[in-house]
């Protein structure tokens, strides 16, 4: 069924061989240290996908043509986190060589470097935006470098990283920022700096750039169904804009969004995840000329009643 398969599309509209994205999700939780249920996340943001209008108002475009298939999940039951990050890494590898741009979701921010690893090996230049509200620089927590307080360690290992929102670290992980072994933008800041520009005249024109999205990044008026949500984060079209303009810049090569805990009967984080998904597939893909092409025909793209009358207009 169409509903199955993130954003409603068909059959032929996510097929295998003829997308040019593929959806990973990554249903783990295994090393959350406060509120739970990450391992719900993908699901919340395929079932909130259908709701999505697939004509983007602001690029005027649709980026759904460019083929979403929708990966069946990584099995994550009953292992340690270092078996999802292999896992996952495996699974990222496989489609790097069919040609495909990755796009994996949590599931919590432990299995990013799963995901960056395959691409820092093609990419050696890389350079890694990391939006979160903590930096993530342990070397190991509670016993585990995979634990989801490592994923920046475990990152930058890989590629160059740039930390954007930060406001929640250890001294110890201060030390390494100090040192100049990290970029970061600390949210306290971003009110009073061009963050945007600062980070941007740091990244060579079209190099290659992957982003991780912890998505308490965000303000928890606009995101608090977050295991480790903390106040004063980023606001939502500041964050878009900073995106389209990396996309202009940069190559965006692949990206992932993370630590998503449904909250029940609070759909709005659930939206706000898949409509942000949506989103840097446009910039994506309308940057670098694959989706330029304004709409042919209107369509009606889910399934059901309902839906077609929602996207056919009101």
């Amino acid at each position: 069924m169409a509903a199955s398969r993130y954003y409603g599309l068909t059959r032929e509209e996510s097929d295998y061989e003829r997308s040019r994205v593929v959806i990973l999700p990554v249903p783990y939780g295994g090393t959350v240290t406060y509120g739970r249920g990450t391992e719900h996340g993908p699901e919340a943001i395929r079932v909130a996908s259908q709701q999505v209008e697939l004509f983007d108002e602001e690029t005027r475009r649709e980026p759904y043509r460019v083929g979403i298939h929708s990966a069946a999940p990584v099995d994550c039951r009953g292992v340690e986190p270092g078996v999802v990050v292999e896992r996952v890494r495996e699974r990222v590898e496989k489609y790097l060589a069919d040609g495909k741009f990755v796009v994996t979701l949590g599931g919590e921010h432990s299995i990013s470097p799963g995901a960056t690893g395959p691409y820092a090996k093609r990419h050696p230049d890389m350079t890694i935006v990391h939006f979160d509200a903590h930096s993530d620089l342990r070397e190991s927590y509670e016993g585990s470098e995979h634990n989801h307080a490592c994923a920046g360690a475990r990152m930058r290992e890989q590629a160059r990283l740039v930390q954007i929102g930060i406001r929640s670290q250890s001294p110890a992980e201060r030390e390494i920022i100090d040192r100049g072994e990290v970029t970061t933008i600390f949210a306290f800041r971003m009110s009073r700096i061009d963050w945007a520009r600062k980070v941007l005249a740091g990244i060579r024109k079209g190099s290659p750039v992957y982003v991780t999205m912890d998505l308490d990044y965000f303000d928890p008026s606009i995101m608090p169904a977050t295991g480790t949500p903390e106040p004063g984060g980023g606001e939502w079209y500041p964050t878009l804009d900073f995106l389209r303009r990396l996309a202009r810049k940069a190559r965006i090569v692949g990206f992932d969004i993370m630590e998503l805990a449904p909250i029940p009967h609070l759909h709005a984080p659930d939206f706000l995840t898949a409509r942000l998904l949506y989103k840097m597939l446009g910039y994506v893909f309308v940057e670098t000329g694959v989706a330029r092409e304004r709409p042919r025909r209107a369509r009606c793209s889910a399934p059901r009643a309902a839906a077609r009358a929602r996207r056919s207009g009101r």
